[in-house]
């Protein structure tokens, strides 16, 4: 399975991981590498639970990302 992973700079310092497709799937790390890594680990252990507890598993469906520019007043 594939899911989408957003990555962005961490309040304090390091990086934070969302899994979208999976509500509440978070992970972080120090570099951008680990955090993708972590959040790996994270989707993994989140499937594994779901089927733990006989839910089924969320699947990504096409998603488009895509950069909006606003200005504001």
């Amino acid at each position: 399975m594939k899911y989408t992973v957003i990555i962005r700079a961490g309040n304090e310092s390091g990086y934070v991981a969302t899994v979208p497709a999976l509500p509440g799937c978070v992970s972080q790390g120090r570099t951008r590498r680990q955090t993708l890594c972590n959040a790996k680990e994270a989707i993994e252990a989140y499937i594994e639970a779901l089927l733990e507890d006989g839910l089924g598993v969320p699947v990504q469906t096409d998603a488009e990302l895509v950069d909006v520019e606003v200005s504001a007043r």
